[in-house]
């Protein structure tokens, strides 16, 4: 695993009604979410990679549909600088997986139905008022990149 990013196993906790899953508590490791939002991303399609230089990303994967999850791991300090990891997140693997910066990522949608992500990054989107750069490093967009998703 990769130094830093976390990853937990979301529980379903089903009646009649259907079924819930906790997917963030204060309580649990100290992040803290700034903002909120959901993408639907259809089957084959790519996400990523790219990476933040301040924002750690909370993924939330609980489908429907599932996705591959790509990170690499470029900080200079760490521990696993230079790893790299694919799991299977989604509807067959509700996870939970924050991602701090520094660590590449991105994701393909593998399932035959569009898969859906809620996203709860400890910083806001282009900033206040959305008045600033957007803190990202777009590796899809390299030619010769060394993070490539299949």
């Amino acid at each position: 695993m990769i130094n830093g990013v976390i990853i937990k196993k979301l529980n379903k906790y089903k009646d009649e009604r259907g079924w819930l899953a906790e997917i963030f508590r204060e309580d649990e490791g100290g992040f803290k979410p700034a903002m909120s939002y959901v993408s639907v991303t259809n089957p084959g399609v790519v996400r990523g990679p790219h990476e933040h230089v301040k924002q750690s990303d909370c993924f939330v994967f609980v489908g429907p549909g599932d996705f591959e999850l790509y990170l690499w791991d470029r900080r200079g300090g760490s521990e696993t600088n230079g790893e790299h990891v694919k799991i299977k997140v989604g509807e067959k693997n509700l996870s939970m997986v924050i991602v701090p910066p520094g660590v590449v990522h991105g994701y393909k949608c593998v399932s035959k139905c569009p898969a859906y992500c809620i996203n709860l990054p400890d910083k806001l989107y282009k900033g206040k008022n959305k008045k600033q750069e957007v803190d990202e490093i777009r590796w899809e967009d390299e030619k010769k990149s060394l993070y490539v998703i299949k």
